[in-house]
């Protein structure tokens, strides 16, 4: 066993590479250059949440925009691969479940 320490940024691309997923740089263009790939408008109802073998899991804060989204999704599958350098078999989209407003207890 060696004394030598060995960089996170190394730890990390091993262990993505053993899950034979996307490394880390990928992964960061995925989810940190967003808004960007989708733009500034879908990027506010879209949002990506998981990238798993090879599939892209994203949430939409409206039903309407998971029907929008998917005639985007090949659009966005292809620039993902050419500025992101991630492939993407498919795109599965969920509507955001909204959160309930706490009650302040007058009844209102």
């Amino acid at each position: 066993m060696s004394d030598e320490l060995t960089p996170l940024s190394e730890s990390l691309d091993r262990v993505l590479k053993g899950l034979r997923g996307p490394d880390r740089r990928q992964v960061g263009g995925l989810f940190g250059r967003w808004e960007e790939i989708v733009g500034d408008l879908v990027a506010r109802h879209v949002r990506p949440v998981r990238l798993e073998d090879r599939v892209l899991m994203v949430e939409v804060d409206e039903p309407a925009w998971a029907t929008q989204f998917e005639f985007l999704s090949g659009q966005v599958v292809d620039r993902l691969r050419s500025e992101v350098g991630v492939d993407v078999d498919r795109v599965e989209t969920r509507v955001a479940r909204r959160r309930r407003q706490p009650s302040n207890g007058d009844g209102a």
